[in-house]
């Protein structure tokens, strides 16, 4: 749906209803009544290249995007070392993608094969607002976790107590809740209209309110969960990056790896502070790329639509060339269907979670997550600035064969007997 309110191009909605299925952009303060009286002209189609297009296109992405943001969600609550602060927040933000798809995309599907609105008045209420719910709900959940990640990396000392699953949980929920509340008023904006053409009668689902009241709320909402996270990521990340790529921790893992077997041969040394730091920052610059990476293209996909929006907003004849609003509408849903395939190709770890939900690859026993008391501790030293389980876990089963091969054979068998006694990680779900 949310086309019928796009169209006039001054609504916060997507998409999806036909153009000529709207008022175009009639002085909506003219008498309902006295408009019901007179027909809107012969009432045209789309036409059949713009039909197959739209419907596969559509159907494309919304079809990816459902798979692979159920998907995510599978992959972090099924997988224990998977179940991190970020990740919640990654969750979070592929169930409101979810919605998007399903409230907007696919009843874009419906519109191009039928012509008109096939879901009747509850329809029209429900989809409008799971539409707006899912839209804010998803640019909350980015705003969540680049605040998670600036407080991570560059408070590590209250990321120990402030970037815990627990808290992650209650926030995504507060998230949740206050959308879900403010969302509310899109019931009482939205209805069902008949529309009167020389040749037929069409229904459509568009504001039942007139331009002066839609106005103001679409910029505080265009304002709120647009504008304003865009400029908070703007100013977080590049903190971030000040402090995670011009940091003095060595960067290079085979240097930290050879000093770490020459202590170790040398001293007796469990494992290198230096090795585990190495690998943690280069975990963190991974994590941190790929959450910049999905916020940089939230704006980039948003931005034709809203852009055409406001323009609209101050021309008296709207732009509402059917082809770039079909364009502004794959936006969005690519936009909604693309995050899973980012985590895929950025992320080691969702990757491999990726595969083994699908049955694809080698089925690989976990490892226990520590290994001797010394590397427990080491471990938890480097990562308790704030970095979730998810961080360490990769490093702990990079660091397995090191710890084999080069531990003192007198020191191996005692280690490996108390990993299981001592090790507060074994389970993979500590919290940072």
């Amino acid at each position: 749906m949310l086309s019928v309110f796009f169209l006039k191009c001054t609504e916060l909605q997507l998409p999806s209803v036909m153009e000529n299925l709207t008022l175009d952009d009639m002085n909506m303060e003219n008498d309902t009544s006295a408009r019901e009286n007179q027909t809107l002209g012969v009432w045209t189609d789309y036409s059949v290249e713009y039909k197959v297009v739209s419907v596969f296109l559509v159907s494309l992405i919304c079809g990816v995007g459902i798979v692979g943001n159920m998907m995510v969600i599978l992959v972090v609550l099924t997988t224990k070392h998977m179940r991190t602060p970020t990740n919640c927040y990654l969750v979070s933000l592929a169930v409101a993608d979810l919605m998007v798809l399903t409230a907007a995309g696919l009843p874009n599907i419906t519109d191009a094969l039928r012509g008109q609105w096939v879901y009747g008045y509850a329809g029209c209420l429900g989809i409008t607002y799971f539409q707006y719910l899912g839209i804010n709900a998803s640019s909350c959940s980015i705003t969540a976790f680049t605040v998670e990640r600036y407080i991570a990396i560059c408070h590590p000392i209250k990321a120990q107590f402030l970037c815990t699953l627990s808290r992650a949980k209650k926030i995504i929920m507060l998230v949740w809740a206050l959308t879900s509340v403010y969302c509310v008023m899109w019931l009482f904006l939205s209805d069902t209209t008949k529309l009167v053409y020389d040749n037929v009668v069409m229904l459509t689902c568009a504001y039942k309110v007139s331009r002066s009241h839609y106005l103001p709320i679409y910029f505080a909402d265009f304002t709120v969960f647009y504008v304003v996270p865009l400029m908070l990521a703007t100013v977080l990340y590049g903190l971030i990056a000040r402090i995670l790529f011009l940091n003095p921790l060595p960067s290079d893992p085979k240097a930290g790896s050879q000093k770490w077997r020459r202590e170790a041969s040398q001293g007796g040394r469990m494992i290198s502070t230096s090795s585990s730091s190495s690998t943690t920052a280069a975990s963190r610059r991974q994590v941190t790329k790929m959450l910049a990476v999905v916020v940089v293209l939230f704006a980039l996909l948003w931005m034709p639509y809203r852009t055409l929006v406001v323009v609209n907003s101050f021309l008296d004849t709207a732009y509402l060339d059917t082809w770039f609003l079909l364009f502004c509408r794959l936006c969005i849903y690519l936009n909604s269907a693309i995050n899973p395939v980012i985590y895929n190709a950025m992320s080691q770890k969702f990757r491999t979670a990726f595969k083994k939900l699908c049955h694809c690859g080698p089925q690989r026993m976990e490892k226990p997550a520590a290994y001797s008391v010394a590397l427990t501790y080491s471990v938890i030293k480097e990562t308790s600035n704030g970095e979730s389980p998810d961080h360490f876990t990769t490093e702990m089963d990079e660091l397995h064969s090191p710890c084999d091969q080069y531990l003192p054979t007198s020191i191996l068998p005692s280690a490996k007997k108390m990993q299981y006694v001592d090790s507060p990680l074994s389970g993979g779900d500590a919290k940072a």
